[in-house]
C-alpha cells in the first residue's frame, strides 16, 4: 500500500511540496521561492514557467530526499494561489505572457466601467463575487485585448486559460481541467448552475473554448506523465488555497470558520449547501464539491479577503530593511509595550473586503519623534488583526450567527503576539492547530478521500488537534477605542491613487 499523499502547494511567493502520512502528519517538505515581477505601480506578475519549474523541482526534491518513488504516493492533491491568470498555447504548452497575479490592479478601470454600466449586480448574483480587479475574468480580458495576436488565436481555439491549478495539471498531465472552487473565483462561473456562464463570457468578450473542464474537488482528475516521476501518479484533489485550508481545518459543518494568515488574509465561514448572498461586501464562493452526479455535494462559503497580511512582514524585511528575516518581527514588536500611537493601513494594492477600494494606498499615521521601527513593526502586526475584525463583523451580519471560536493557520498564525492581539480585538477565542500547514493538508485530504486513503470526513475531523488557544483579555472600552482609531486611519488611506 502507498504510504503518503503528496500535496502540491503553489503559493504567491513560493512553491512547496509536502508529504503527509495517514495520521495527517508532515513526513517531508521542500520549498522554493520564485521571482515577483512589478512592471508598473499596481501591477503584479509571475513568469508561469517559473511557477512550473519551481513546483516540479520541489516535488522531485522531496521524493529524492526521502528515497521515495511513484509507488509510495497514493495520490497528489493540488492547492494554489487563486485568481492568478495564466494564458498559454495549447500546442506548445508555453505561456504567451506573464501570469497576472491576484494582487494586480490593472483592470480596476474596467471594473469601474462595468459598474457604471450597471453590471455589478449581475456578476454578484451569478458568481457571488464583487466586481473587482482581484478576480480572473477581467485579467483574462486584458490579456486578450493587449497581447498581440492573442484574441485571434483564442477564437481559433489555440489558447488555453487557467488559474494556477489548471496550469500545473496541464504541465503535469496534458489535461485542461479545474475544480469548482477555483472556477468560482473567475467572475465567469455561475455558482448556482455550476457551469461557465455564457452571458458573463459575452460581457467580457471571452471565447468559451479557452476554458477548462470543471471537475469535483475530490476525485481522480488526471494522471501525471510517467517520465516526470518514473510512473504515473493520480491527481485526485484540487482546491483553491483558502478552500483547501478550510477543509484542512476540518471546518466541514455550517457555522465553522477559519482565518488563514498568508501573503493575504482570508476568513471563510462554512454555510453548508446554502449560498448566502452577502449584503456587506463579502464574497459568496464554492468551498468544495465532493462526489459526482446525483451524489455530488457542494459546500458554500462566505469569504472576506484581505490583500496584505504576511506580505506586510515581507515589506518590513525587503522594503524597509528593519528585520533580516520574517521570524524576527515578533521579537521586535514585543520590544515596546504598545504601538506608541502608530497605526499602519497596509493598502499597498488597495483594500479588499469589506471596503473594495482599488485606489486606497498604504498609510502609516500617528508617528511622532518618539516613534521607532519597533512601533512600526507592532502596528504592522496589529493591522492584520484589525482587518480580520472588519471581515468578521461583516460576516456575522450576513450569516446572522455569533462565532464561538476562530481556527487559524498560515505562517503568521505561529506569531503568539499577533494571535493574542487577534483574540483581544475580536473578542473571540483564537485556536491554533498543531499542524498550521492546513492549506496543503486540505489538498491532501481531498486527494486521499478520492483514493480511499482516508475513509470519510469524520475520520479527517478526528485528526484535528489543538496546539494553543488564545482567550480574549481586553476591556471592551479599550477595544472600541482601538477600533475607532483604526477606522479613522482607514478613511485617510481610501481613494488616494488616481
Amino acid at each position: 500500500m502507498s504510504k503518503f499523499i503528496l500535496a502540491i502547494d503553489q503559493g504567491t511567493t513560493s512553491s512547496r511540496a509536502i508529504l503527509f502520512n495517514h495520521a495527517g502528519q508532515i513526513h517531508g517538505t521542500a520549498q522554493q521561492e520564485y521571482a515577483q515581477i512589478f512592471p508598473e505601480p499596481g501591477w503584479v506578475e509571475h513568469n508561469a514557467n517559473d511557477i512550473w519549474q519551481s513546483q516540479l523541482a520541489v516535488v522531485q526534491q522531496v521524493l529524492k530526499e526521502h528515497q521515495l518513488n511513484a509507488s509510495d504516493i497514493a495520490a497528489i492533491g493540488i492547492t494554489n494561489q487563486r485568481e492568478t491568470t495564466v494564458l498559454w498555447d495549447r500546442k506548445t504548452g508555453e505561456p504567451i505572457a506573464n501570469a497576472i497575479v491576484w494582487q494586480d490592479r490593472r483592470t480596476a478601470a474596467l471594473c469601474d466601467q462595468l459598474r457604471a454600466e450597471g453590471k455589478a449586480a449581475l456578476f454578484q448574483q451569478k458568481t457571488g463575487l464583487i466586481l473587482d480587479a482581484y478576480f480572473s475574468g477581467t485579467k483574462l480580458k486584458w490579456l486578450l485585448d493587449n497581447i498581440p495576436g492573442a484574441r485571434s488565436k483564442a477564437e481559433r481555439g489555440e489558447l488555453a486559460f487557467g488559474t494556477v491549478d489548471s496550469w500545473l495539471i496541464f504541465k503535469l498531465s496534458g489535461k485542461h481541467v479545474t475544480d469548482s472552487s477555483n472556477a468560482s473565483r473567475t467572475l465567469l462561473f455561475n455558482i448556482h448552475t455550476k457551469q461557465w456562464d455564457d452571458e458573463l463570457l459575452s460581457l467580457l468578450n471571452i471565447p468559451s473554448s479557452l476554458l477548462p473542464e470543471v471537475l469535483a474537488s475530490s476525485g481522480i482528475a488526471a494522471h501525471t506523465h510517467a517520465e516526470l516521476f518514473g510512473a504515473p501518479i493520480a491527481i485526485a484533489g484540487i482546491a483553491g488555497d483558502q478552500q483547501a485550508a478550510t477543509f484542512g481545518q476540518a471546518c466541514h459543518k455550517p457555522g465553522m470558520a477559519k482565518n488563514t494568515y498568508g501573503t493575504g488574509c482570508f476568513m471563510l465561514l462554512n454555510t453548508g449547501e446554502q449560498a448566502i448572498t452577502s449584503h456587506n461586501n463579502l464574497l459568496t464562493t464554492i468551498g468544495w464539491t465532493l462526489g459526482t452526479g446525483k451524489a455530488a455535494r457542494t459546500d458554500y462559503m462566505l469569504e472576506g479577503s484581505v490583500f496584505m497580511a504576511g506580505a506586510i512582514v515581507q515589506w518590513l524585511r525587503d522594503g524597509l530593511g528593519i528585520i533580516n528575516n520574517s521570524s524576527e518581527v515578533e521579537a521586535l514588536a514585543s520590544s515596546v509595550p504598545d504601538n506608541g500611537g502608530v497605526v499602519f493601513v497596509p493598502a499597498f494594492s488597495g483594500l479588499g473586503a469589506p471596503y473594495w477600494d482599488a485606489y486606497a494606498r498604504g498609510t502609516i499615521i500617528g508617528m511622532t519623534r518618539g516613534s521607532n521601527k519597533a512601533h512600526i513593526a507592532r502596528a504592522a502586526l496589529e493591522s492584520i488583526a484589525y482587518q480580520t475584525v472588519d471581515l468578521l463583523q461583516a460576516m456575522q451580519k450576513d450569516a446572522g450567527i455569533s462565532l464561538h471560536e476562530l481556527r487559524v493557520d498560515g505562517g503568521a498564525a505561529r506569531n503568539d503576539l499577533l494571535m493574542q492581539f487577534q483574540a483581544d480585538i475580536l473578542n473571540v477565542p483564537v485556536v491554533r492547530p498543531i499542524i498550521t500547514e492546513t492549506t496543503a493538508l486540505g489538498a491532501a485530504y481531498l486527494a486521499g478521500l478520492a483514493v480511499s486513503f482516508w475513509a470519510s470526513k469524520e475520520e479527517i475531523s478526528a485528526q484535528w488537534q489543538m496546539d494553543k488557544r488564545f482567550e480574549p483579555n481586553m476591556k471592551s472600552d479599550e477595544r472600541q477605542q482601538r477600533l475607532d482609531t483604526w477606522h479613522r486611519a482607514v478613511e485617510r488611506a481610501k481613494a488616494w491613487a488616481d
